[in-house]
């Protein structure tokens, strides 16, 4: 087997992670993935010390080790969510087992696909809890892979969101903050706006 032929079974085993996680998280599994994980660090430890690696090979190694610590970040404060019993009403929104369910019907798979030009997807931001955060984030995440747009880390993000939503609830008096992510053009947008309707 090549090198690239391996580096594709690492992302095809990436993404078999990241559904195992979705299908955890919204309780149709009683176990997280934590042995396949650890069989993904592995190979990813593997590749990491080959150093026949191309350029082009090692740059494509980077993206899956990016998009894997991004999500491994999210996935620790969702177990933390689960682990914790969290039961406030908004935390249906992150699809976290005993508070979201797994819904296959055709509205659900849209609401999880990857935005594309025209399609924004809306979030609401009431607080500066960073829980609220995580939903906001995956559809960015979702919306930069698709426009293969570098993924930035969780907490940077956050810190930005919660800030940019204080000020705006500040300046114009209102509740909620609705963050809105598109595509357009290539290029990932995420507009905020006040909603003192709510």
């Amino acid at each position: 087997m090549t090198i690239d032929e391996e580096l594709t079974l690492l992302e095809d085993f990436f993404r078999r992670l990241k559904v195992e996680y979705d299908i955890y998280f919204a309780g149709g599994a009683k176990r997280p993935p934590v042995d396949n994980e650890s069989r993904f660090n592995g190979q990813i430890r593997h590749h990491l010390e080959n150093s026949h690696l191309t350029f082009a090979q090692r740059y494509r190694l980077n993206g899956v080790i990016q998009r894997y610590s991004v999500y491994s970040d999210l996935w620790r404060r969702k177990a933390k969510i689960k682990d914790l019993g969290y039961r406030r009403p908004e935390y249906t929104l992150l699809g976290v087992g005993g508070f979201g369910h797994l819904d296959l019907s055709k509205d659900a798979a849209k609401s999880h696909a990857v935005p594309a030009d025209g399609e924004p997807e809306r979030f609401l931001i009431f607080t500066n809890d960073v829980i609220e955060v995580v939903a906001l984030y995956e559809a960015v995440v979702r919306a930069r892979e698709s426009a293969r747009q570098p993924l930035g880390a969780f907490d940077a993000f956050a810190a930005f969101v919660q800030n940019k939503s204080t000020q705006i609830r500040t300046q114009y008096h209102c509740h909620a903050v609705e963050y809105t992510v598109m595509v357009q053009s290539g290029q990932v947008r995420l507009k905020a706006r006040p909603r003192k309707d709510i």
